[in-house]
């Protein structure tokens, strides 16, 4: 049986916390989302995003024979009604003008996960004390790597590094990436925002990931007390599902 576990805090320094997260377990469906914009945009966009993929979710119930191009374009739709969402809001409220949201979505059935995402929050598989990262952040470093222009290394310190190239309700349309990856028992999955890889670096959430001694809730606020005790500089949410 999975086991979830979750935490979601505004960190160290922000005044609130603009992250959301939601679990759909009836449907094994996981959500991360990060809100960008000023005021309270931020907060506004990425709780719209859950609140929106969890009322499609209820509504239009994925089948359950459901095939792996089926689950990409009822990922593919649902991301766009929420982007039209958002961007309807962003248009509407002039105070939250240009407010969008990062997302991750995961669905676990049939011994895989399918992963939908914008943006830079990440989804990992933890097996073997061995940490994959499955998405690709849509970030101007990022772009920046794949050109050759700078390494994976300088990225990390780039003074632009947080600066994403895709995002919910910051265009009229939007271009949700998707994976599907093949899970074992014991596996661990981990959905996050920014506020943890950018503070925690990756042998520690491996090494966390891998202890049998966690349950998925502690784990899921040890990594969250490990960004803080890292400065906490931008909010930090997570979920953990062990296969």
């Amino acid at each position: 049986m999975l086991q979830i576990g979750f935490k979601t805090h505004k960190g160290q320094v922000r005044s609130h916390n603009e992250d959301a997260c939601f679990i759909i377990p009836e449907h094994n469906i996981y959500v991360v989302a990060d809100g960008v914009g000023g005021n309270s945009g931020g907060e506004i966009a990425s709780r719209t995003a859950v609140y929106e993929i969890t009322q499609f979710v209820h509504a239009n119930p994925l089948a359950e024979e459901a095939t792996a191009s089926q689950i990409k374009a009822y990922f593919t739709e649902c991301l766009s009604k929420v982007n039209d969402e958002i961007y309807k809001k962003s248009d509407r409220r002039n105070e939250n003008s240009g407010m969008a949201t990062t997302v991750v979505v995961c669905c676990i059935r049939g011994g895989y996960a399918y992963i939908a995402h914008v943006g830079d929050s990440r989804a990992y598989i933890c097996r073997n004390g061995a940490l994959t990262q499955i998405t690709e952040d849509h970030t101007y470093v990022n772009a920046l790597v794949k050109a050759g222009i700078i390494s994976a290394e300088e990225a990390v310190s780039h003074e632009q590094r947080h600066m994403i190239t895709r995002a919910l309700g910051a265009e009229e349309a939007v271009s949700p990436d998707f994976k599907q990856v093949e899970i074992r028992e014991n596996d661990i999955m981990l959905l996050c925002t920014d506020g943890l890889f950018g503070e925690v670096e990756e042998p520690l959430i491996t090494e966390i990931l891998s202890s049998s001694r966690y349950t998925m809730s502690e784990m899921a606020g040890g990594l969250v007390d490990e960004a803080n005790k890292s400065g906490g500089a931008d909010n930090i949410t997570v979920i953990c599902l062990r296969i």
